[in-house]
C-alpha cells in the first residue's frame, strides 16, 4: 500500500495589516524575492501543454493577500463610492450569502469571511484601484508569475502540500482524486478563508481551491517567449481600462476536480474579463508595503 505524504504547516511570515474601515482588516504577507521553475513537466499528472515550456523566472519581493479577498473586505471598499475610479461596484455580489453550514461540534461560520465571488476581472481591478486610493499604496492583481511563485513557496510538487491533496486541506470537488489521494467531501460551496488552518511556506492560505483567482495577464496558449521576471504578460499596452478578451485564472475552486487546483494549472475557459460566476474571486498584490517586524 502506498503512503500519502502531506505537508501540514502553520507558517507566519512578515506581514502588515491594512484597515479598510469599520474594523475590517486586510492582511498582507511579504513574499521574498527568488527564482523558480514556472510551469509543469510532461510527467506531472493532469498537466497540459499550456503549462509549458517550463522556464526559469526571477521574482522581486512583493506583498500578497494572506487570504482571498473576503465578502466583508469587498463590501468595505465597494461601497466607498467616493473612491470610484472607473466603474460602479455592487457591495454584495456574492452567491453564497448564508452562513456556512455548521460542522459537527462546531458553531456555524460567518459568511462575510467567505471569499467574494461573482466579480469580474474589471470589478477586481476597480477594487484594487479603490484600495490604492484608500491606502495611498499601489494595489493590483498578481501577475501569473507572482501567483505561481507565491503558491509554490519553494516547492516543485503538484501542490504545495506535496504530491497529492485531500479535502481535509482544501475545498474542491472531493468526488475526484489526484495521484494517491482518496475521495473526500464535495461541499458544493465556498468555505471561510483560512478555515483549514494550513498555510504554505510563505504563510498563504487557500492557494489551492475554494475560488479561482484572477491574474493580471492576458491569456497565452503556452509560455513560449514569456517574461522571465514578475511582470504581467500583455499582448498590447498595459492600460487596464482598455483590456478585452481573456485573462488568466489560477488555483482551482470548490467546483473543480483536484488536477485543476495544481500550482501550475491555468484556466482560460471562464476567463473572459467580464465573466461573473460563483467560483471566481481574487487576492491582491502590493509591490511596496510597510512590513511590521
Amino acid at each position: 500500500m502506498s503512503i500519502i505524504v502531506i505537508n501540514r504547516t502553520r507558517k507566519t511570515g512578515k506581514y502588515y495589516i491594512e484597515d479598510l474601515g469599520n474594523g475590517i482588516p486586510l492582511e498582507m504577507v511579504m513574499i521574498p524575492d527568488g527564482s523558480f521553475m514556472m510551469g509543469s513537466p510532461e510527467t506531472e499528472k493532469g498537466s497540459t501543454d499550456d503549462e509549458r515550456p517550463q522556464h526559469l523566472v526571477t521574482i522581486k519581493a512583493f506583498c500578497l493577500g494572506k487570504y482571498q479577498v473576503t465578502q466583508a473586505q469587498w463590501k468595505a471598499i465597494a461601497e466607498r463610492t467616493d473612491l470610484k475610479v472607473n466603474i460602479d461596484l455592487k457591495p454584495d455580489p456574492s452567491n453564497f450569502k448564508k452562513d456556512p453550514a455548521s460542522e459537527k461540534g462546531k458553531k456555524a461560520g460567518n459568511r462575510w469571511n467567505r471569499p467574494v465571488e461573482q466579480v469580474s476581472w474589471y470589478d477586481a481591478v476597480e477594487f484594487c484601484d479603490r484600495l490604492s486610493r484608500h491606502t495611498k499604496r499601489q494595489y493590483r492583481l498578481p501577475s501569473e508569475a507572482e501567483w505561481e511563485y507565491a503558491c509554490r513557496a519553494g516547492t516543485t510538487t503538484p501542490f504545495h502540500f506535496g504530491k497529492t491533496i485531500t479535502t481535509d486541506l482544501a475545498n474542491y470537488n472531493g468526488k475526484s482524486t489526484y495521484g494517491d489521494g482518496v475521495k473526500g467531501v464535495d461541499r458544493r460551496e465556498t468555505t471561510e478563508v483560512g478555515s483549514f488552518g494550513v498555510a504554505n511556506n510563505f504563510g498563504l492560505y487557500d492557494m489551492h481551491g475554494n475560488v479561482w483567482e484572477w491574474c493580471l495577464d492576458d491569456w497565452h496558449d503556452n509560455y513560449q517567449d514569456s517574461p522571465t521576471d514578475e511582470t504581467a504578460w500583455f499582448n498590447s499596452d498595459d492600460k487596464l481600462s482598455d483590456k478585452s478578451g481573456r485573462a488568466v485564472l489560477r488555483g482551482g475552486s470548490w467546483f473543480y476536480i483536484p488536477q485543476f487546483c495544481r500550482s501550475a494549472s491555468r484556466n482560460h475557459y471562464w476567463a473572459e474579463r467580464d465573466s461573473i460566476t460563483y467560483d471566481i474571486g481574487f487576492r491582491v498584490v502590493c509591490a511596496v508595503g510597510r512590513i511590521l517586524q
